[in-house]
């Protein structure tokens, strides 16, 4: 199973996401590798900063992910990537999602990111040319105003505009918590995080494909 965060713009929580969900997997008994693939090295800073995560972090800004990142690989069960914006690297970020076999796009609830949807719907569909079997997305909400998920407000109005629009949302959403936006650099624990609830729907979604 792999997974990539991908998305026009930087600072949606790419980063954060993949991190959070690798150690997730981790914590699942998945063992992951996370293939930092942005230039700015975030996640492989994070790392470094927190004395280590219990998985390997492995650099490859490089627009050949997808022939380098089985060398890393070994006997692991699950890759996740942090990819760089396509506005700006989006060599990078296609040949990840080359790769990936689900794309996790994270959106948080508001006009101008549910704006940007529609070219990122064109980026995927270039994308799934290249590849001999489609991958899966979805859509992560992030940044959520309610912890729960709600019937009305700005989050429910996201999820019923990005599903009239086509796109999968994930039921799982990461609301916007201190815990996670101020966790650069810090051990990560998972345990009763949203992300483990992530991880779990991710999981069974890969069983149905």
């Amino acid at each position: 199973m792999s997974y990539a965060f991908v998305n026009l713009k930087p600072g949606v929580g790419k980063t954060t996401s993949a991190v959070w969900l690798a150690h997730a997997l981790h914590e699942s008994g998945l063992s992951p590798l996370l293939v930092d693939s942005d230039p700015a090295s975030s996640a492989l800073r994070w790392s470094e900063l927190a004395g280590g995560f219990p998985f390997p972090v492995v650099s490859l800004p490089v627009g050949d992910v997808h022939r380098r990142v089985n060398d890393f690989l070994g006997d692991r069960r699950a890759v996740v990537f942090d990819a760089p914006q396509l506005e700006d690297h989006a060599h990078i970020a296609r040949s990840v999602m080359r790769y990936a076999s689900e794309w996790i796009v994270p959106v948080t609830p508001a006009p101008i990111e549910l704006d940007r949807m529609a070219p990122i719907g064109r980026e995927m569909g270039d994308v799934q040319s290249l590849r001999p079997r489609p991958a899966r997305s979805a859509v992560l909400l992030n940044r959520t105003n309610r912890p729960d998920a709600t019937r009305t407000g700005p989050d429910a109005d996201a999820r019923e505009a990005l599903t009239e629009r086509g796109f999968d949302v994930l039921s799982t959403h990461i609301p916007r918590l201190d815990l996670y936006s101020q966790s650069f650099g810090s051990p990560v624990t998972v345990k009763g995080s949203a992300y483990m609830d992530l991880a779990d729907e991710l999981v069974k979604r890969q069983d149905t494909m």
